[in-house]
C-alpha cells in the first residue's frame, strides 16, 4: 500500500494507516502521510484514492466517500490536537521581571493570573477546543500574507497558552498542535504570495519548518502583547485611543 500511495507523488510519504473503528462496521483508516514543504492535501488525496481502488480490487471493500472527517481538515477537533497535523510547533519565552514592568507594564503574577483565569478557566466553561486569547488574528494575518489555505485558520488557531510567575520573571509559552502550512505549490505561488514568503526567507524547497517556528514566534509575540494588555488593565484604552475599537 506504501508503495501504491508513495507511486503517484515525488514528495509524499506514507507514513503509516491508522484504522479507526467507531460504530457498527463503519471503518476509517487514517492515513498518515508526510508531505515535505507543501500543505499537500491534493496530494494525499490522490494517494489515497488509488489505495483505496486497490483495497477494493483485492478485498471487494468499497469506500463511501474519500474522506470521512477524521482527516480532520478545516475544522476545529480534538483528535489534531493530539495527534498534530501539518507542523507541530512550541515557542516559548523567559523576560526578566524588570522587562516585565518596563515594557509591559504589569507583574508576571498578574499575567500568570490572566492567563489562568482566561485561557484556561474561560476556555474550559465555553467548552473551546482553543485555550488562548488570540492566536487566529496573527495566523489569519500570516496566511493570507503568504498564500496559506485560508480555510486552515480554524485548524492554526488551536493551541494552549501557557504562563508562569518564576520568582518575579516570566515564561510564557504558546503550543500549536495543528498548523497546516506551506512554502511550496498551491498559493504559495502566486506572485504576492511568494514575495510574502520571499521577505520571510522561507520561499521553496527545504523552508517549511523554519516557517513554521515564525509563525508560532509570531503567535507568541501577539498572545504576549494581549494578555499582558489584560493584566495591565490597557486593553479598552488602547482600542480607544487608537480608534480600533
Amino acid at each position: 500500500l506504501k508503495e501504491i500511495a508513495e507511486s503517484t507523488t515525488s514528495h509524499g510519504k506514507l507514513v503509516k494507516i491508522d484504522p479507526i473503528i467507531i460504530v457498527g462496521n463503519y471503518v476509517y483508516p487514517r492515513f498518515v502521510y508526510s508531505t515535505g514543504d507543501s500543505m499537500g492535501m491534493n496530494m494525499v488525496t490522490i494517494a489515497t484514492e488509488k489505495v483505496l481502488a486497490k483495497l477494493y480490487e483485492d478485498l471487494g471493500v468499497h469506500a463511501l466517500a474519500l474522506s470521512g472527517n477524521l482527516c480532520v481538515d478545516k475544522k476545529p477537533a480534538a483528535i489534531n490536537i493530539v495527534e498534530g497535523r501539518g507542523k507541530t510547533v512550541v515557542a516559548d519565552i523567559l523576560i526578566p521581571e524588570a522587562i516585565v514592568r518596563a515594557k509591559l507594564k504589569t507583574t508576571a503574577k498578574a499575567i500568570e493570573e490572566v492567563n489562568t483565569a482566561k485561557n484556561s478557566i474561560g476556555s474550559a466553561a465555553a467548552g473551546s477546543m482553543a485555550f488562548n486569547a488570540h492566536y487566529a488574528n496573527m495566523v489569519a494575518a500570516i496566511f493570507l500574507a503568504t498564500g496559506q489555505d485560508a480555510a486552515h485558520v480554524v485548524e492554526g488557531s488551536l493551541g494552549i497558552t501557557t504562563a508562569e510567575n518564576r520568582n518575579g520573571d516570566l515564561y510564557f509559552s504558546v503550543n500549536l498542535p495543528d498548523l497546516p502550512i506551506a512554502t511550496v505549490g498551491g498559493g504559495t505561488s502566486l506572485e504576492v504570495a511568494h514575495e510574502g514568503l520571499e521577505i520571510l526567507g522561507v520561499a521553496g524547497s527545504g523552508k517549511a519548518r523554519e516557517f513554521a517556528e515564525i509563525v508560532a514566534c509570531t503567535v507568541l509575540a501577539g498572545e504576549l502583547s494581549l494578555v499582558g494588555a489584560l493584566a495591565a488593565g490597557h486593553l479598552a484604552r488602547a482600542h480607544q485611543e487608537l480608534g480600533r475599537g
